[in-house]
């Protein structure tokens, strides 16, 4: 009998282009994947908080606790909805 491989969900933060184009996702530059863990998740809040200090991601102010609940309760790609110049993937590990 063969034993069935565990498959693992991953998200990664990517900046892009306003309308998300797969071209403008660089998995080089991007290349921080974040487990599908609370601590993880808090993680990848903070990197989508420092991107939006940082000025290279921008939500809307009435959408901030949206993507917040989204990454740390939710489905964290729901949250790409209120990103603008950013989304986030999820990645299946095997």
């Amino acid at each position: 009998m063969v034993a069935k491989k565990a498959t693992k969900k991953v998200y990664v933060f990517f900046n892009c282009d306003e309308e998300k184009s797969r071209a403008s996702m660089n998995i080089f530059y991007n290349n921080e994947v974040f487990k599908d863990t609370k601590v993880s998740r808090k993680s990848l809040w903070e990197k989508v908080l420092a991107e939006m200090e940082a000025g290279r991601l921008q939500i809307e102010q009435a959408n901030v606790q949206k993507a917040q609940e989204a990454v740390l309760n939710g489905d964290p790609c729901e949250a790409s909805q209120y990103l603008r110049y950013g989304k986030i993937d999820a990645l299946i590990c095997h």
